[in-house]
């Protein structure tokens, strides 16, 4: 059974409460002298604990979508990572492919042309050869006969580290939302490319191009819009694509909606940071290189170069959030500039976490919607 399995949240649960009801019945008969007796309560309180704290911790992981399967869980995730292709194209599947196919399940339809569609793919990079999965949106516009030739503008949305792309869809509901918000007419339609910013787990590669290492950024910035717009009816143009990301994937898509305005659009950071860390979780990241330590660093950026011709948006809470300060400082760094236009998010209260984000998506994907082209 998976990690995120309900049966074995639901075992975890019942091991737990069965247990503790052993112990308080055996308890008497434990309340002994003895070696024998001091190892049967030492052994019975370990055993509870062990199964309690088990039972807490799939239950976070199952509202919050920390790990996605015992190996990632345990630093052995083997789905995903930075592979070297060998060919001369890339792989005669081409740099991406559709591995799954299910619905939009909160929309009560199964036929795609009502409820759209979300497939699971498989990409690889062709200049980076970083190989991911994801989860893509599709609208039911895209599937309705009178817009066979339309393209649609399309959003990268990635999660915190270390994050599952799964969660996006199943605890954030990026994709009922989208049709929810497209449905009432409070947003054009919209593809949605769902993923982790970690693409070379377990590390925490900050979409950074490490020297001698990932080179994230640029799969970002080039790889998989390419892989994306050989697939899908995508807007070709700048103004076609944006970038949301929480945590993280926040700080991600304001780096490279700076970095990359020919690509992206509009970035928008839920709740997030304004320079990569470096810690145990992302090694050197810049190998001692302080171009790229600066560049990355967005206080840094927006001081000495030149302001990018995009549009930004970043969240915070007044209480609950440690970037409440920081936030409200880049808002000021970025209307100093002349060029990047800037919007914001503030809540009276919220912590970092999915309830907080869900509470700030809708208003996001209105917002990016509205900056965003179709062609």
């Amino acid at each position: 059974m998976g990690l995120t399995s309900n049966n074995v949240l639901v075992l975890a649960i019942a091991s737990a409460v069965a247990l503790f009801v052993g112990t308080v019945w055996l308890w008497p008969r434990l309340a002994r002298r003895g070696w024998r007796a001091v190892s049967g309560r030492v052994g019975l309180l370990f055993a509870t604990q062990l199964a309690l704290f088990a039972a807490l911790g799939l239950s976070a992981n199952q509202s919050f979508g920390f790990y996605a399967s015992w190996a990632d869980l345990f630093g052995q995730e083997d789905e995903q990572g930075v592979v070297i292709d060998h060919t001369a194209n890339g792989g005669s599947g081409g740099p991406l492919q559709v591995t799954d196919v299910r619905r939009v399940k909160e929309t009560g339809s199964g036929r795609p042309q009502h409820g759209g569609q979300v497939q699971k793919v498989a990409i690889v990079g062709r200049t980076t050869h970083i190989a991911t999965s994801a989860f893509v949106y599709l609208p039911p516009e895209y599937f309705q006969p009178q817009y066979r030739t339309r393209t649609f503008p399309a959003a990268v949305v990635l999660t915190g580290y270390p994050g599952t792309a799964q969660a996006l869809v199943d605890k954030l509901h990026y994709p009922s939302t989208a049709w929810e918000l497209a449905k009432d007419g409070r947003m054009q339609p919209m593809i949605l490319v769902m993923l982790r910013p970690t693409v070379a787990p377990p590390r925490d590669t900050e979409c950074v191009d490490i020297p001698n290492g990932p080179q994230t950024e640029s799969f970002f910035a080039k790889d998989l819009p390419d892989a994306v717009l050989a697939h899908y009816r995508v807007g070709k143009k700048p103004g076609s694509w944006g970038i949301i990301g929480d945590s993280t994937g926040g700080y991600c898509a304001l780096k490279l909606a700076m970095h990359h305005p020919e690509v992206y659009a509009a970035g928008a950071g839920l709740s997030p940071y304004y320079k990569a860390p470096i810690d145990p979780t992302t090694g050197d990241l810049f190998q001692g290189n302080g171009e790229l330590r600066n560049r990355a660093d967005l206080w840094w950026y927006l001081k000495h170069e030149p302001a990018p011709d995009t549009s930004l948006l970043v969240s915070s809470s007044k209480v609950g959030e440690s970037n409440y300060k920081d936030t409200l400082k880049f808002i000021e760094r970025v209307k100093a500039t002349d060029r990047t236009r800037i919007s914001s998010i503030i809540l009276e209260s919220g912590g970092h976490n999915f309830n907080t984000w869900r509470r700030e998506i809708p208003a996001t994907l209105q917002w990016i919607s509205g900056r965003l082209s179709d062609r």
